[in-house]
């Protein structure tokens, strides 16, 4: 696939929830955006305005959809929800502090923590099958657009495979980069697969007054 033709990706965690501050796992469990999180969803929604964004793909979960929206409210880009897009199935550990997972099943949250490829917590997925799922989600929607931008908003668990796929990198390799809430992330889609352009973007995060964090959408 000619460069011309390889389509451009712009992959956004989802704002801040009152559980992300609070380390407790989300999963599929659908927590809305906190009041920081409105805010930063509208940074990146400004961030973007210049950009000539031809679809939004978004987790069907409300802290994934509304920085989506805000995006598109920006942008004018059509928007598009998929299931596939969610953060991995974490199952019995979901709604619990990362404390919570180590005190009630210690070995269950070793394996996790290690990035045991046989691991699922109960009712959860296994890593390789969430890679799966999320980078084939990417990789078809950005199939679909050759030669155009996408905006992919998702979860921080699918940040992470986005930049294991476009940096070749295994699911085992510990993690050394940032998945921040709101930032953005530019990676490309040829023949090849995902390759990795730019990470961690958050000039646009700088200087969040308290006014701006308690205005309303």
């Amino acid at each position: 696939m000619p460069l011309d033709r390889s389509t451009r990706i712009l992959a956004i965690r989802h704002g801040e929830t009152a559980w992300n501050r609070e380390t407790r796992i989300q999963g599929h469990l659908d927590i809305p955006l906190n009041e920081v999180g409105l805010a930063q969803a509208r940074r990146v929604g400004a961030a973007l305005q210049g950009e000539a964004i031809d679809m939004i793909y978004t987790s069907d979960l409300a802290r994934a959809r509304q920085t989506a929206e805000a995006v598109a409210q920006s942008s004018g880009a059509p928007l598009r929800l998929d299931v596939d897009l969610r953060e991995r199935a974490f199952g019995s550990f979901e709604g619990r502090t990362w404390g919570e997972i180590a005190e009630a099943w210690p070995e269950q949250s070793e394996r996790w923590r290690r990035r045991d490829l046989e691991f699922a917590a109960d009712g959860g997925e296994t890593l390789p099958v969430f890679y799966a799922r999320c980078v084939g989600a990417v990789e078809r929607m950005a199939a679909a657009h050759p030669g155009q931008t996408v905006v992919i908003v998702a979860h921080g668990g699918v940040m992470d495979c986005l930049y294991r796929a476009g940096s070749r990198l295994p699911l085992q390799a510990a993690r050394s980069w940032t998945l921040g809430n709101a930032t953005i992330n530019r990676l490309l889609y040829a023949d090849e697969g995902l390759s990795l352009v730019g990470w961690n973007d958050d000039t646009h995060l700088e200087g969040l007054s308290m006014d701006e964090i308690a205005e309303r959408t």
